[in-house]
């Protein structure tokens, strides 16, 4: 393992949005990781508040690090920050306000970026804008590299790996049923908010968004959300919909056109609820009451009444809280022919904030650490999804950080 080769730049990794509630959690990662400290890793921490930087390296355990104050809408600084770093990695959102200049001051710069965003209109605006030149300019834009969307896209990444290894041909269909315990951050409902007030209700609903042009299929809306409770024999459970899977679904299906998974591909995901008649009330309940909260938050004074009395931007669970939670991602996958495998990706700590912090911090480092070894080889780039963007090394550095993968035998 190497450090990245483009040495030439002043830090390896740049940590912008530091100051804010993921953001802190990223700083303590990179000071308490291993690898940052063993190979030297040049990093700073960045932000538009000097006085709020200083105070997180200090109380995360990093008081040596630089830090980089730079407003989001400067573009001059934000030309700056791109061309010192190999490596940018953000947790600054709503990224739909201010995220646009950074992503495109590091496409500029042959500069690589991971970040959180669950935002996928702001990312569909980025490939319109920037895919070619961040492939000329070989520079890897990877958005949601949390819990938006990770555990789904590897998920849909390891089955198709399992199919070929064990019946040697592809998977025609993959889906997912997740059991999540955790709570939220302002900055991720902060980023669903402003969607909703942006009108931004269209494009979400699109489930080929994200696709590269000539890759929608011609029976899309066969694609579309599942909005009911169903019993799914394949997981001996009953499931409800999941309030991610607008998000992931669309990143899943951008990675199989990039990857080349077979023509008329098959995604969903959902919650999963139990397998008892509790569960099926629960299923049942839960479609009912996502489709009524859907509707209630596109209404403006209702929208404000939610925003007033959610957690603010930087605020989040308690240490205990976080430390308690959890997430399993079941995945089974089915092939033309009838053949089925199963996995399932796992973790401890709030899926939202534990478990994002490490695949954020372990996609940078990723890109930081073992560039050469990525999808496509050091030259590669354009807007891409985790799977495309950083496949196999990235499982591996997760197994390594403690994340669960699982892949059953053919029974």
């Amino acid at each position: 393992m190497t450090v990245a080769a483009s040495r030439t730049r002043k830090y390896d990794v740049v940590l912008y949005g530091a100051s804010g509630f993921v953001g802190r959690q990223t700083v303590a990662y990179f000071a308490k990781h291993s690898q940052v400290k063993a190979l030297g890793l040049k990093w700073a921490v960045a932000g538009r508040c000097a006085d709020k930087l200083e105070a997180v390296r200090r109380d995360c355990g990093a008081p040596k690090v630089d830090v980089v104050v730079s407003e989001a809408h400067d573009t001059a600084a934000m030309d700056a920050l791109a061309r010192d770093a190999a490596v940018v990695l953000s947790t600054a959102g709503p990224f739909a306000l201010y995220g646009s200049e950074l992503v495109a001051a590091c496409v500029r710069h042959g500069t690589h970026y991971v970040d959180i965003t669950g935002e996928t209109p702001w990312v569909k605006g980025l490939i319109d804008r920037h895919d070619a030149d961040a492939k000329k300019k070989g520079a890897r834009i990877i958005p949601f590299c949390g819990f938006d969307s990770i555990p789904s896209d590897l998920s849909a990444y390891l089955a198709q790996q399992a199919m070929q290894a064990q019946f040697g041909e592809p998977c025609s269909s993959v889906k997912v049923a997740f059991s999540i315990r955790g709570g939220f951050n302002g900055g991720t409902l902060a980023s669903l908010f402003n969607m909703l007030a942006s009108g931004q209700d269209q494009a979400m609903a699109d489930p080929f968004l994200l696709n590269p042009a000539g890759t929608r299929p011609p029976n899309a809306n066969a694609h579309a959300d599942p909005h009911g409770p169903r019993r799914d024999s394949d997981f001996a459970a009953w499931l409800g919909p999941f309030f991610m899977a607008p998000i992931n679904t669309r990143v899943v299906r951008r990675s199989a056109a990039l990857l080349g998974y077979p023509q008329g591909f098959e995604y969903q995901e959902y919650l999963r609820l139990g397998a008892g008649p509790g569960a099926a009330v629960a299923a049942t309940l839960l479609s009912a009451g996502a489709a009524s909260s859907q509707a209630a938050l596109r209404l403006a004074p209702i929208r404000k009444l939610a925003e007033k009395l959610s957690p603010p931007p930087g605020a989040g669970p308690s240490e205990a809280s976080m430390d308690g939670g959890s997430f399993r991602a079941r995945w089974v996958g089915h092939s033309a022919s009838g053949n089925t495998v199963r996995g399932e990706i796992s973790d401890q700590g709030d899926p939202g904030n534990r478990a994002t912090t490490k695949m954020l911090c372990e996609s940078a480092l990723a890109l930081a650490l073992q560039l050469d070894e990525l999808p496509g080889g050091g030259g590669y780039g354009g807007l891409l999804t985790p799977a495309s963007g950083l496949g196999d090394v990235l499982v591996q550095r997760l197994r390594l950080a403690g994340m669960q993968f699982k892949t059953y035998p053919a029974a």
